[in-house]
C-alpha cells in the first residue's frame, strides 16, 4: 500500500500542474510571473498538507491504537555503563537490533527518550527480552539482559527500558517497566 500512495500523489500533481500551467502561458508572456509564482506556492502548500494527512492515515492503518505496542529507551547518569547496542525480542522473535552512535547516547544522557520499537500485538500475555551491550565498570565489555512479561489489553501499551546507575553496588541497573 505504501508504494501506491506516491503514485497517486504524483498523478494528482501531474493533473493539477497540467491545467494551471497551460492556462497561465498567456499570463507569463504578459508579465504574469507573480501570478504563476503564487499558484506554484499554493500548490506546494496543498501538497505538503496532503503529505501530512497521508502520513497520519498510514500510521493509523499500520499501528491501530487498540493493538499498538511501543518500546522506549531512556538513560540516567551512565557512569557505570556506556551503551553500545540493544537487542529486543518479543515472544521469542527478534523485533529490533539498534546500534547507538555517540551522539545518540549523549542525547539519552541529557534526558532524551528513543523509540526503539513500535508494532502490533494481540490481546494476551507477552514476553519482552532486552539485551544491553556496552562497556561496563572497569572498561570491560558488558552484556546484560532484562525481561518483562506483560498482559496486553485493548488499547495502546507503552514499555520503558531504563538504564541507570546503582551507586550502592557500583553497577548499572536495567529496568523494564510498563507505562500507565
Amino acid at each position: 500500500m505504501f508504494r501506491q500512495i506516491p503514485r497517486v500523489v504524483i498523478g494528482v500533481l501531474v493533473v493539477a500542474l497540467a491545467g494551471p500551467i497551460a492556462a497561465s502561458e498567456p499570463l507569463a508572456a504578459a508579465g504574469g510571473m507573480a501570478a504563476l509564482d503564487q499558484q506554484t506556492q499554493s500548490l506546494k502548500k496543498a501538497v505538503l498538507e496532503l503529505n501530512r494527512e497521508l502520513f497520519v492515515l498510514e500510521e493509523e492503518l499500520l499501528y491501530p491504537a487498540n493493538t499498538q505496542v511501543s518500546v522506549f529507551v531512556s538513560m540516567d547518569v551512565g557512569e557505570y555503563f556506556a551503551l553500545d547496542s540493544i537487542e529486543l525480542t518479543l515472544n521469542g522473535k527478534d523485533v529490533s537490533n539498534y546500534l547507538y552512535t555517540e551522539r545518540e547516547v549523549k542525547a539519552l544522557h541529557r534526558g532524551g527518550v528513543h523509540q526503539i520499537f513500535q508494532g502490533n500485538l494481540k490481546v494476551g500475555e507477552h514476553e519482552l527480552v532486552a539485551v544491553f551491550t556496552g562497556e561496563g565498570p572497569h572498561e570491560r565489555d558488558y552484556r546484560r539482559g532484562a525481561t518483562l512479561t506483560f498482559d496486553k489489553a485493548i488499547g495502546a501499551k507503552f514499555v520503558e527500558l531504563r538504564i541507570s546507575d546503582r551507586a550502592s553496588k557500583l553497577q548499572p541497573e536495567f529496568v523494564v517497566r510498563e507505562w500507565e
